[in-house]
């Protein structure tokens, strides 16, 4: 992390709900900050939250002193982390967004509209959908349906005709997911804004089609700098395969993909803030068209900027959150080029036998700067797949690395996942 330094004191920054790319992103970039920062994990992790948590007894439980002196509150966790990181910060006087500004950014109906006002032509056609009443087809089929506040792809599908809209808005999970898994939600909406909707509410959107990509950016002191672009590389039923770094996509069109994400930034207030926003690119229509705004950190990816440009983005989260004014560079990395690779199963599978730390060690050992993170145990049973983040696959673990070409990335990826030694065998 390089910034101007405001103190000589140690920083102490809470990182809220942590994730599993928090330690080992931090860890890959730690000459760059130890010394200057203290970080603090207050419990719960991102996995561990309750459904039934507090979110304003949490915000007062650290305005209160409970974690000592914080000079920073920074999280990667979308849900609730991001929220609360930036009403503890406000509640606190430490630089961050407002509580609101962050809801309505990942509000997906209320962002739609204020993405609608600052880049109209990036934004498909949407409706809200109260499944708590009998709502008539808001679009022409087919067309995709998501919760206005989700978690990966729960509950997010595509709709192709009436009957199935029908089954699935007086469905059960839905009614669950709204009263049960978005009660923090609604409080904090309740809290902090004046929304009408809450996580009871769906939203529509026409279908999207193009090459899929993650625009990655943050936003201090009121100008917003885009750091780089991201490729989705997608297997045949949607899965993620692969995360690229930089972009193969034409210059002229990352150029316009990054003016759309700063004029929407602007638009929804974020001050800051890490943000990755999902964009695709329909090369037939020569269109760009925005999926979703995220105002934190891409945890996943931290390190992919580091091996290409040799700055990680959580040095830019530490340094936006303590009020340094963060330095970014580009090109100065070991690698021309950098991917996450999950590693997937598709069909029902019981693990056989997953590496141990040794074993991981000795794989990440390899190739420099490679990081794995297992998912898995050897017993484990990876067969429901509703509960990955595309509800068609299993994801048991993720490889971070770098090379001079994509092609060298795959041979690389390849023998790390040979040394690794996962076992799997049908269910």
């Amino acid at each position: 992390m390089v910034g101007e330094a405001r103190t000589q004191r140690t920083r102490r920054v809470a990182l809220l709900f942590e994730t599993a790319w928090d330690r080992r992103q931090l860890d890959a970039c730690r000459a760059r900050w130890e010394g200057r920062v203290e970080c603090l994990f207050p419990p719960p992790d991102d996995l561990e939250c309750s459904f039934d948590l507090d979110p304003l007894a949490f915000v007062e439980e650290a305005a209160s002193g409970a974690w000592g002196r914080l000079d920073g509150v920074l999280s990667a966790s979308d849900y609730p982390g991001a929220t609360l990181a930036g009403a503890i910060a406000t509640r606190l006087g430490l630089p961050g967004s407002q509580p609101e500004r962050l809801i309505a950014a990942s509000h997906k109906y209320y962002s739609r509209r204020i993405q609608r006002r600052a880049a109209p032509e990036a934004v498909p056609e949407f409706a809200l959908v109260d499944p708590r009443r009998d709502p008539p087809a808001p679009l022409a089929f087919p067309f995709f349906l998501k919760p206005v506040k989700g978690a990966f792809s729960v509950l997010a599908r595509r709709i192709p005709d009436e009957a199935i809209f029908r089954e699935f808005v007086h469905s059960p999970a839905v009614r669950e997911f709204a009263e049960e898994y978005m009660g923090i939600f609604n409080r904090l909406v309740a809290a902090y804004t004046d929304f009408e909707v809450d996580g009871h509410g769906f939203i529509a959107e026409e279908l999207l089609s193009g090459d899929l990509v993650t625009v990655e950016g943050y936003t201090c002191d009121g100008e917003v700098h885009v750091i780089g672009i991201v490729d989705s590389i997608l297997h045949a039923n949607r899965s993620f395969a692969r995360f690229d770094y930089p972009s193969a996509l034409p210059v002229a069109v990352q150029e316009r993909m990054a003016g759309v994400a700063e004029r929407v930034i602007v638009e929804l207030g974020l001050e800051r803030t890490l943000f990755n926003i999902e964009m695709t690119w329909d090369a037939a229509r020569d269109r760009i068209a925005i999926v979703e705004v995220n105002p934190r950190i891409c945890g996943q990816f931290g390190d992919l900027y580091q091996k290409v440009d040799g700055t990680n983005t959580y040095e830019i989260a530490l340094a936006l959150c303590t009020g340094e004014r963060p330095v970014w560079t580009k090109g100065r990395g070991r690698y021309a080029a950098a991917a996450s690779q999950p590693l997937r199963v598709f069909e029902p599978m019981t693990v056989e036998a997953a590496p141990g730390p040794a074993e991981i060690a000795a794989a990440e050992s390899l190739f420099p700067e490679t990081l794995v993170w297992s998912e898995c145990r050897a017993g484990d049973e990876l067969a429901d797949f509703e509960v990955d983040e595309d509800g068609a696959s299993h994801r048991y673990a993720v490889v971070n690395l770098g090379g001079a070409s994509r092609d060298e990335i795959a041979h690389r990826c390849a023998a790390v996942q040979e040394r690794l030694g996962y076992r799997m065998r049908p269910r």
